[in-house]
């Protein structure tokens, strides 16, 4: 077997709803036939768990997450992060709690250990609202529940474009750029 060159990662906290959307994204690929070359893993809330992973070489990161963006609950979005700078990382990037995931000290973190992905797509969901479902409850909306099936479709479609890819550079889907 190749070594991995694509992680995908998903986080996110099953007691809080819609928070599990990630969760249950690489749970279902988990049981999927995938290319050599693609790991899955489910991280949920151990942020130390995916700092560390970050650094085992891969050329490409999909992180799996619910992402509240202001749109419709069940919305799928790719967003592309550019990889944090290389300036001198505060004592608050370096700080990651080991049952608290926040994707962007994650990531901060692991470039000021000299992480060595040069991507990092977000394949997110938006969650419903507050209020419209309950969120100390285990399970997902059934909007967010819904697009999960859609979700692995577009993991898996991004996850063998990266690997085709020279270097990983080209992605066929219409991908966001942002910073975290």
């Amino acid at each position: 077997m190749n070594r991995a060159r694509v992680l995908v990662a998903g986080v996110g906290n099953i007691f809080l709803g819609d928070d599990a959307f990630g969760v249950e994204v690489v749970r279902e690929l988990a049981g999927r036939p995938l290319p050599d070359g693609v790991r899955v893993v489910d991280f949920g809330i151990r942020g130390l768990d995916l700092t560390y992973a970050l650094l085992d070489g891969y050329e490409a990161v999909i992180l799996v997450d619910a992402t509240p963006r202001g749109g419709q609950p069940g919305t799928l979005y790719v967003l592309e992060v550019d990889p944090p700078g290389p300036g001198e990382p505060g004592a608050a990037d370096l700080t990651v709690e080991g049952h608290n995931l926040d994707p962007a000290k994650v990531l901060r973190l692991a470039a000021a250990m000299g992480s060595p992905a040069r991507r990092l797509l977000v394949v997110g969901c938006e969650p419903a609202p507050p209020g419209e479902f309950e969120e100390m409850a285990a399970g997902l909306s059934r909007p967010v529940r819904d697009a999960v099936g859609e979700a692995v479709s577009l993991v898996e479609s991004l996850a063998g474009t990266l690997l085709a890819a020279p270097g990983g550079n080209a992605v066929s889907e219409e991908v966001e750029s942002c910073r975290m």
